[in-house]
């Protein structure tokens, strides 16, 4: 102490030398662990980690490092607990530090050796299985892993040699056994992906590329990437949370914030139109859809879809010959799409072409190879029926209307008919006879088209007036009348007055 009382610059260095004399005793007692307490938190991070309560064993190990950093088996076992938490990068540097403290420590090294080989790093790998054989020549898993990691840079060799030659499926044979021994290794994962793309098969490359979003830190390329793939396949929402993952790393990167603007505004059109649909507003329904293939008019599928939403939405409108055109639109870019032919079928029976309807169903249904579509079947029956029933007599062509036409239309269409064959108009025994048959026709038409409960039976392929259909059921006609409503049976009191302008 005496000599600290000299003035002048060496009298300051040894009051600040003092001073962290003091400090430091002062710290160690508020905050290092005694060795009850670390030897405490080993003990409970074993018994958590043996009955599987991993965070909690993490917790007790970390208080354990924090305690005494210079224990190499404290490392160790938190290296442990972080690979059975499938954190292999977090457990790196502990048994790197292991290693450290512990140069011979030989289970480290072999484990560390293990990671590394599976992250792909094959030179690293190779170290440490031939620093542990080196210690332990006749060490059996070293033995193996070496081999491998020498397979593994040949493998690898290989694979990078047929892919820059363009033999893409031979780099994809390779890699299989690459990523057998290398799991973790983003690049061959990548690479893969890559080739399978080349080859036309995306969905083989999403499953390649979604794991290496974890295995890289900021793996902002395959986030978009994957996005890319998505919106290709016409999966947009997957395709729009991929792309904010890649956001969220960065909010500035350029090619994500372009690609999410982009997906983002088609989503929202396509999610539109479909809830319009929902709603029954299928004329704004059209023109959302019409949008949306101007949004994106490069991928096929988009416009696919817009198209066969377009010509369902035109038959719930009842624009039967519009449909048809579009539906038939549908199907030349997409033949084997079933809902565009079930919705072509109901096309035409609004325009009454049952044989034709009967044939899309039919080809639908073929596409349907697990028969699971109810609505194929029960429409395939319903056109039959139709077809059938249209071979007797179809009330809309009698009266010259289409199946959406209204009760008024039905009433002036039928009028304007009833007048022009009433077989008072007419002089002949032959042409009052061939007249009558027309205006019985005529008012059975109009009977059954303005009466709705009737009118959804023929609609449903049934006839209500033919009694092979309703069994015999009655009506106002006599026995002898083919169908119980007859205009001119006698004792009826059915009559006609029209106005001659």
């Amino acid at each position: 102490m005496e000599s600290c009382r000299r003035t002048g610059l060496h009298g300051v260095l040894c009051s600040l030398s003092l001073l962290c004399v003091v400090l430091d005793i002062q710290l160690d007692g508020v905050f290092g662990a005694t060795h009850v307490e670390i030897e405490h938190h080993l003990e409970m991070g074993r018994k958590l980690l043996a009955a599987g309560q991993l965070a909690e064993a993490l917790s007790h190990y970390h208080s354990a490092v924090e305690g005494d950093s210079k224990n190499y088996l404290t490392y160790y076992k938190r290296a442990a607990v972080f690979l059975a938490l499938g954190k292999s990068k977090s457990a790196l540097p502990d048994l790197t530090r292991a290693i450290q403290l512990k140069p011979d420590f030989l289970a480290a090294r072999l484990q560390r050796g293990n990671i590394l080989l599976k992250q792909g790093s094959t030179q690293e790998a190779r170290e440490d299985f031939e620093a542990v054989l080196q210690r332990s020549p006749d060490h059996e898993e070293a033995q193996e892993q070496l081999m491998s990691a020498n397979e593994l840079e040949e493998l690898q060799e290989d694979a990078n040699a047929a892919y820059h030659q363009g033999d893409y499926g031979a780099t994809i044979g390779v890699l299989e056994r690459v990523i057998e021994i290398s799991p973790w290794d983003p690049e061959s994962r990548e690479l893969r992906a890559d080739c399978y793309i080349r080859l036309g098969d995306p969905q083989k490359a999403i499953q390649d590329l979604t794991p290496t979003t974890r295995l890289r830190n900021d793996n902002r390329a395959a986030f978009l990437k994957l996005s890319t793939l998505h919106y290709g396949l016409g999966d947009h929402h997957e395709s729009l949370n991929h792309v904010r993952e890649c956001l969220k790393l960065d909010q500035d990167d350029k090619e994500c914030f372009g690609h999410y603007k982009q997906v983002k505004k088609l989503s929202k059109q396509l999610d539109a139109a479909e809830e319009l649909i929902e709603q029954d507003r299928h004329q704004q329904a059209i023109d959302k859809y019409q949008s949306a293939m101007k949004t994106e008019p490069n991928v096929p599928f988009y416009t696919n879809r817009a198209k066969e939403r377009i010509c369902f939405c035109l038959v719930k409108l009842g624009l039967a010959q519009q449909a048809i055109d579009a539906c038939s639109e549908a199907h030349q870019r997409d033949p084997r799409n079933a809902n565009v032919l079930r919705d072509r079928a109901e096309a035409y029976i609004l325009n009454q072409e049952y044989e034709k309807a009967v044939e899309d169903y039919l080809e639908a249904k073929e596409f349907d190879s697990d028969g699971e579509r109810s609505d194929l079947k029960e429409g395939l029956e319903r056109a039959q029926k139709m077809l059938k029933v249209s071979r007797k007599r179809d009330y809309y062509k009698i009266l010259g209307v289409g199946r959406s036409a209204n009760k008024q239309e039905i009433i002036k269409a039928y009028r304007k008919l009833a007048q022009q064959w009433h077989p008072d108009n007419f002089q002949s025994e032959a042409e009052k006879k061939e007249a009558e048959k027309k205006f019985i026709d005529i008012a059975s038409a109009k009977e059954v088209l303005t009466d709705p409960e009737m009118r959804q039976k023929f609609d449903a392929g049934e006839d209500p007036l033919d009694p092979e259909s309703q069994q015999g059921g009655g009506g106002g006609g006599g026995q002898g009348w083919p169908y119980p409503f007859n205009p001119f049976d006698s004792g009826g009191s059915f009559h006609f007055k029209f106005q001659h302008n």
